[in-house]
């Protein structure tokens, strides 16, 4: 399909560089435009101490054989240029316990994992088959979610939403309806890190594609995700396209109903047939007269509440030092600290972790580094709210190292020698999170979904302004499989659903 139409993305992290990518291949003229010095947002890494990082993309998924992102990239010509390590197929995640030391491994696949946890707890073999069978049920009811062809999504409508009894379910009320073992349901809900997973608000279906995505093909990127941020970004220079990182939008020019141009950090007036939004929405409010939207829809998309955020710990060690293991560690000290991760006091803080070992090649045998996510609210740094980084004195410094210290000090529960193999530290708070992903509150998910009041947290991909679309983690779904579903629901309004689901799953099989 040929177009002579140009395109200009306000943000280059997963959202706007996919949009971008799957419509440098149909044709337009695409300009992204990045306020940080570095395209991906979550994708990016950063290097420290001779060591590489990644900022968010720790865990990844569908890139199997079949998997949705798989056939994306397949699509868009760059599956080759991508270097993907399955994690264990006999364990992909690890549950760890504190109070009665219990390790709980998970492995791939539906039948093995299902069987896992009946070898774990025989008498409750009949409701664990109920769960996941309803837990399928759900992921199978959108279409779009496995890249099925599928009527063209209006939207108007919701396109991730489905009719069945438990999908607006709450997470814990989900859970707790197939079984009264306290322990069966903190191990089902062990993975609510991965989506800011709330017992009473969280819709189940949010729980149970996160969780299928992982059971199905939890894998990472060897030598970091920056390597699918530069693929995306070479599909579309290659095509005559733009991509500028340290040149975000200051200002968003509006005439009538539609957007007249843009205005760049380098102080250029920049014209589009089109302009595609990949910032938090509150964020983009800011760009332009606000009088120019309804102030009922301004005010209802600056209440939606964010997910929580997140203190990260970087480790570097010494060569030869850590095991590497293939797999994400959670641990927490008790079971009934599933749902409680975000509630905590200055001493109790925190209530458990995520870790993990990222691959520097495909065949590591010790770990060169590790990544550790501890759950923190906004709230613990907003009194620093107002400051910017390398700037927030000396009282900011001395909470970061507490809280070093105090992660150091739950990670020395799992791994009693981890400071002996440890060469140097680096960490990064919900504020570190905010500035660098231009992210509302540091939001770890984006905009948080409450299964009783859907209709506050939906945000259309289009907007009042004839001429503008919406895509990113507060659209729709969150993480590596949901940006770039929301990405399709973008891009299907300008090129047709049916039409681009047709040509990407030409790639199935491969």
């Amino acid at each position: 399909m040929e177009h002579n139409q140009s395109i200009a993305i306000i943000g280059g992290g997963v959202g706007g560089l996919f949009c971008g990518a799957i419509l440098s291949k149909e044709g337009y003229r695409v300009s992204i435009f990045e306020q940080h010095y570095k395209i991906g947002g979550g994708l990016h890494q950063f290097r420290r101490d001779g060591v590489t990082f990644e900022t968010g993309m720790h865990v990844v998924g569908a890139f199997q054989q079949g998997g949705a992102l798989r056939r994306i990239c397949s699509y868009l010509g760059i599956m080759d240029q991508l270097e993907i390590l399955p994690e264990d197929d006999s364990c992909y995640e690890l549950f760890h316990i504190g109070c009665d030391q219990k390790k709980y491994p998970m492995p791939k696949g539906a039948k093995r994992f299902a069987e896992a946890l009946c070898a774990e707890f025989p008498e409750e073999k009949e409701n664990i088959a109920r769960y996941m069978q309803e837990l399928y049920k759900i992921c199978d009811e959108v279409k779009l979610y496995s890249l099925e062809n599928t009527e063209v999504v209006e939207a108007s409508t919701m396109p991730f939403m489905g009719n069945s009894e438990n999908f607006l379910k709450s997470v814990g009320g989900f859970i707790n309806s197939f079984t009264k073992n306290e322990r069966l349901r903190a191990v089902l809900a062990f993975g609510n890190p991965l989506y800011a997973g709330e017992q009473h608000k969280t819709p189940a279906y949010i729980h149970a594609f996160i969780s299928k995505f992982c059971i199905e093909g939890a894998s990472r990127f060897v030598g970091g995700s920056q390597q699918l941020a530069d693929a995306l970004s070479r599909v579309i220079t290659d095509a005559g396209g733009i991509v500028a990182a340290a040149n975000g939008v200051r200002r968003i020019e509006i005439e009538g109903k539609s957007i007249d141009h843009i205005v760049t950090a380098d102080g250029a007036k920049r014209r589009a047939d089109w302009y595609i939004s990949s910032i938090h929405p509150s964020s983009l409010f800011r760009l332009l007269d606000a009088s120019k939207l309804q102030r009922s829809y301004r005010e209802r998309i600056d209440s939606i509440p964010n997910t929580y955020s997140a203190f990260m710990l970087y480790l570097v060690f010494k060569p030869g030092t850590f095991p590497f293991f293939n797999y994400t560690y959670y641990y927490q000290d008790d079971y009934s600290m599933t749902w409680e991760h975000d509630v905590y006091t200055a001493d109790t803080w925190p209530k458990g972790l995520m870790c993990a070992t990222p691959p520097a090649t495909a065949h590591d045998v010790f770990a060169e580094k590790m990544i550790v996510s501890c759950i923190m609210n906004f709230e613990t740094v907003r009194q620093w709210e107002h400051t910017t980084t390398g700037k927030r004195g000396a009282a900011y410094l001395a909470f970061k190292q507490r809280c070093e210290q105090q992660a150091l000090c739950k990670l020395e529960q799992i791994f009693p020698h981890i400071r002996t193999c440890i060469k140097s530290t680096y960490c990064a708070t919900p504020l570190t999170i905010r500035d660098y992903y231009n992210q509302k509150e540091g939001a770890m998910y984006g905009v948080k979904n409450d299964c009783n009041n859907m209709a506050l947290s939906h945000i259309s991909v289009r907007t009042k302004l004839k001429n503008l679309l919406l895509t990113g983690q507060n659209i729709n779904l969150h993480g590596i499989l949901g940006v770039p579903l929301t990405a399709i629901h973008t891009c299907a309004e300008l090129v047709g659903m049916e039409y681009l689901l047709n040509k990407i799953n030409k790639y199935k099989d491969i």
